[in-house]
Order: structure tokens, then C-alpha cells, then sequence
């Protein structure tokens, strides 16, 4: 076999353990490595959660393990080996200092701080580098992290559900259950793959959502973010009673007052909004029932959307699941700030009464309208699941 098909093989292998980290290495990149020596893996790792070994040397401490000779291998790694040192000492000094002859990388590094690092110092002990084998698988199974480190942004997914007239719920509201079982499964997948969960006050109200992922794998559960101008939040939401962090977003307005957050958590002060006068207390019963309460630049008195992502990225969020009504979904989509709308289409019919999935400003003409792109179409139980993907405006 050509050293080119060699190269594809083991890198396949490579993302695949990478994909083991799936729901757990946030707010790391999924990474997986491969030893391979005389035309045979010697030894496999992964990245499974951050803070713990990177996969270049759980590789090597598998092949340790297998009382397996690295020296004069070539270790194939779905990102560049870090050269920095972090949490855990730089991967190219290990990887050295374990004989490895030769490194394959799927992709550089999208960190500016540290990109091209780890390849420079391999080639100038001589360890002969290539870059760039399956790319692309590599660069999907990390997008969110690339795109945080190179537009300051997380990735966001939004999920719907709707029947074939397009509609999300009865006229009363009524929404439970629209989809089949299997396709509310499905969700708890996104739901784990993702940093954090994105929801409006609105829907909070509503459903007093719980927002975590159930799936019988280990998961690093995702933070849950509301979106609150008014600052709205109910004291007794199912979600502050449970683990993990849940921050209320809110917009700088009048009256000046202390920003609340967990003690050991530094924040600016927080502005809070005039509606809630006679409540200035209120920052702190959110903090004493659990809760972050941050405060963001407004457009048009509410919450700025694009701000409001650019926060997440600074909480080293890579991507966003937003599972939201119809007034949230239309100011993303009309603002252009979804990457990705996974939507679940029931067999069913709700009426012209029902309630839609986009609250948007009136179109008058086809040339206004919103275009998407089809990515999948497949079937979920009863239901089909889309996926589409938005189309920048030219």
C-alpha cells in the first residue's frame, strides 16, 4: 500500500478515537493519536477530558503498557502536538523524547497564539512533519473549537421541532410531545456534544426546562445560558436546583448595582434594568439559588445577540445548542448567527393556528426571504430530521 493510503488509514483510526471524547473534553479539542511502527499500531490514545492526559501520551503510555518500543515510530495525531506548556507539560518535548521519528497531523493548530509552534520545533530536532491528511474530518470534529479561536465565536446549532405545516405548538401553546421518542433522543445527543445550552426567559416561563443531556454515555453536561434582559428568572427554575453552571444574561441599563456570581467568580458590575425596580436584590437570590447573573451591551433594548456570543467565547464555550421559541430563533436567523438549524419535522398537522417557528419582521418580496442550504435529510423514528446550513449573505 502507498505511503499516502498508509497515512489515510491510520489518520482514520486516529479520528476515530478522537470522537471518544465526544462529550467530554470541552473546553479542550477533541484529539486522538496513533503509534504506529514496522507497518503496526503500537499504540492508541485519546483526549477524554480536560485537565487529564492529551492523546499523544495516552498513546504512548498504551504502548508503554504493551511493553512496546517507540522509538522510530510515527505517531499520527488528528491536531498539531501542543508546545505549550498548560495543564499538562508541551506533547512535542514527549513525543521526542519517546524516539518518535516522524509525526502526521491531520490540521495546524487554529490557536494564533500557538499555530505552527508544535511543527517548528518538531522539524528542528529533526522529526520529519506532514500536515494536513483527512483535514477536513478533523476540522468537523472540532469546528466550534476553531471557530472560537479564529472568529471569537462558538459554533451554534439551533434545534426545532415542527409539524409538516410548520408549526411548533398549538395556538394555546401546547407543545409536548410534537416528535416521536426516538427523535427526542437524538436531541440528548446534541444536547451532550454541546458546550452549552442557549435559551430565552420566554421559554423558561413556559417550561421551566432542565436543559441537560440524558444518554447513557459519559458526559460533561453543558452550561445553561438564558437570555434575560429583564431580568425575569424565576427563583424556583428546575434548572438552578441542578449541577453545573447556569448563567442569566441581562442587559446594562439603569441603576446601578453589584454584579452576583458565585463566590471566587470576578465580573464587572452589573446595570440593572429598570423593570425591575423594587427588585434590586434580585442579582443576589439568583447567586444564592445557584445562578451567574452577567450583564451585556443591548440593541434596541434587548440583549445584543452578537455581544452575546462573543461572551460565550470568552467562557471558552466552543459550541452552542440553542433550543429556543420563535422569537429568539427569528432574531438569530435575521441577524445571521446560526451556523447549523437541526429541525425535526413531524407527521403531523397542527393548523393555521399554530404557532411558527420564526417571529420576524413582515417580508414583503421573495428577494427578502432567508435561504438555507440542505446538509442531511434522514429519517428518526417517525420523524424526519433536517439539517441545514445558513448561506452568508453576499
Amino acid at each position: 500500500m502507498e505511503q499516502a493510503a498508509l497515512d489515510a488509514k491510520y489518520m482514520a483510526r486516529a479520528i476515530q478515537l478522537a470522537r471518544k471524547g465526544l462529550y467530554t473534553t470541552d473546553p479542550n479539542p477533541r484529539v486522538g493519536c496513533v503509534l504506529v511502527k514496522d507497518g503496526r499500531i503500537i499504540g492508541e490514545g485519546w483526549h477524554k477530558r480536560a485537565g487529564l492526559a492529551h492523546a499523544e501520551v495516552e498513546a504512548l503510555t498504551d504502548a508503554a503498557n504493551a511493553t512496546e518500543t517507540t522509538n522510530g515510530a510515527t505517531a499520527y495525531v488528528t491536531l498539531e502536538p501542543c508546545s505549550h506548556h498548560g495543564r499538562t507539560p508541551p506533547c512535542c518535548e514527549t513525543l521526542v523524547k519517546a524516539g518518535i521519528k516522524r509525526v502526521v497531523a491531520a490540521m495546524q493548530d487554529p490557536n494564533p497564539r500557538v499555530s505552527g509552534n508544535g511543527f517548528a520545533y518538531l522539524k528542528a530536532v529533526g522529526i520529519e512533519v506532514s500536515c494536513g491528511v483527512l483535514q477536513e474530518d478533523a476540522r468537523v470534529l472540532n469546528r466550534g473549537f476553531i471557530m472560537r479561536m479564529t472568529e471569537n465565536r462558538p459554533f451554534v446549532r439551533s434545534k426545532l421541532a415542527m409539524s409538516l405545516d410548520g408549526r411548533t405548538a398549538m395556538a394555546s401553546g401546547e407543545s409536548q410531545w410534537i416528535t416521536s421518542p426516538e427523535a427526542r433522543a437524538d436531541v440528548h445527543k446534541l444536547r451532550a456534544e454541546s458546550s452549552a445550552i442557549l435559551t430565552g426567559i420566554n421559554t423558561v416561563l413556559a417550561d421551566d426546562p432542565s436543559l441537560t443531556a440524558r444518554i447513557d454515555k459519559e458526559v460533561v453536561q453543558p452550561i445553561r445560558v438564558v437570555l434575560d434582559s429583564s431580568l425575569k428568572m424565576p427563583l424556583t427554575a428546575q434548572m438552578l436546583t441542578l449541577p453545573g453552571r447556569t448563567l442569566i444574561l441581562t442587559c446594562n441599563n439603569h441603576n446601578s448595582v453589584r454584579l452576583y456570581a458565585p463566590e471566587g467568580t470576578e465580573l464587572a458590575p452589573l446595570a440593572l434594568p429598570s423593570v425591575v425596580e423594587g427588585h434590586k436584590d434580585k442579582p443576589q437570590q439568583l447567586q444564592n439559588a445557584g445562578a451567574e447573573v452577567y450583564q451585556l451591551p443591548e440593541k434596541q433594548g434587548q440583549l445584543d445577540l452578537a455581544e452575546v456570543m462573543k461572551f460565550l467565547a470568552e467562557q471558552e464555550i466552543n459550541e452552542v445548542l440553542v433550543e429556543a421559541g420563535a422569537v429568539l430563533n427569528g432574531a438569530l436567523l435575521a441577524e445571521n448567527l446560526v451556523d447549523e438549524w437541526v429541525i425535526y419535522m413531524a407527521p403531523k398537522i397542527l393548523g393555521d393556528q399554530g404557532r411558527g417557528l420564526f417571529h420576524m419582521p413582515r417580508l414583503d418580496k421573495l428577494a427578502d426571504c432567508k435561504i438555507m442550504k440542505f446538509k442531511d435529510i434522514r429519517q428518526v423514528g417517525k420523524d424526519i430530521k433536517i439539517t441545514l446550513i445558513k448561506v452568508d449573505p453576499k
